[in-house]
């Protein structure tokens, strides 16, 4: 969900009302998902990398965070949204966390859309944290062997092991990058690329990617 300090700038506003507006793209992105049957959708909402920025900023977006479930999560019940949330957690402040936390919880019979936030994601994280997983269980579980490391197997200790891999990656602002974002679940994945910013970005840019997707030939290394 790139551009929302961008669009901010271009109109003499601070970064976090183009953060703000970008919080109300998610929710344009989400009911577009529900009215085209889209079944999962998961959103880049910070990254590992994202804790470089000033404190001011990341304060700014961990409130907005907390503001968000707040208001929309007796709304993602109502409609059927089960909330997932992958990414180091634990590195979230503690209110932050607990509210995601309960908004999961409250959410977990949704059966409609599986929305799930990337949060202190790193896709380089997810991948050293999935083989870190599969020592500790090679030292409890001598029977393991070498021929058993598959893509199954690995696949399974990621994030998101009971997710699908994404068919459809949508990049707004123009950008032509992954920036560290499900590396290993997006070998095959159609990209879809828009100049908006994000907080430009509409449930008609939605229809318009999803146009575009179905236009392809996906051959997954076929012919």
């Amino acid at each position: 969900m790139d551009g929302n300090g961008r669009w901010a700038q271009s109109r003499g506003l601070p970064r976090i009302k183009g953060h703000e507006q970008g919080s109300q793209a998610v929710g344009e992105c989400v009911e577009g998902c529900l009215e085209s049957g889209v079944e999962f959708l998961t959103l880049y909402a910070f990254s590992s990398e994202n804790w470089k920025r000033p404190a001011a900023e990341i304060q700014g977006l961990m409130l907005l965070l907390e503001r968000f479930l707040e208001q929309k999560t007796r709304q993602m019940i109502d409609k059927g949204i089960r909330l997932r949330a992958i990414g180091r957690l634990d590195e979230l402040p503690a209110p932050c966390r607990d509210r995601l936390e309960r908004s999961i919880a409250a959410t977990a019979a949704g059966s409609r859309l599986t929305l799930t936030l990337a949060l202190s994601y790193s896709g380089r994280a997810e991948i050293v944290d999935a083989v870190r997983a599969i020592v500790r269980e090679a030292r409890a579980t001598p029977a393991l062997t070498e021929d058993q490391i598959t893509p199954e197997l690995i696949g399974a200790h990621l994030y998101t092991h009971d997710l699908p891999d994404p068919d459809l990656l949508i990049r707004t602002s123009g950008e032509l990058r992954l920036s560290n974002f499900l590396l290993w679940q997006l070998s095959y994945t159609e990209i879809h690329v828009t100049p908006k910013f994000w907080p430009d970005f509409t449930r008609a840019d939605l229809a318009d990617a999803l146009a575009d997707y179905a236009r392809r030939h996906r051959r997954f290394g076929g012919v």
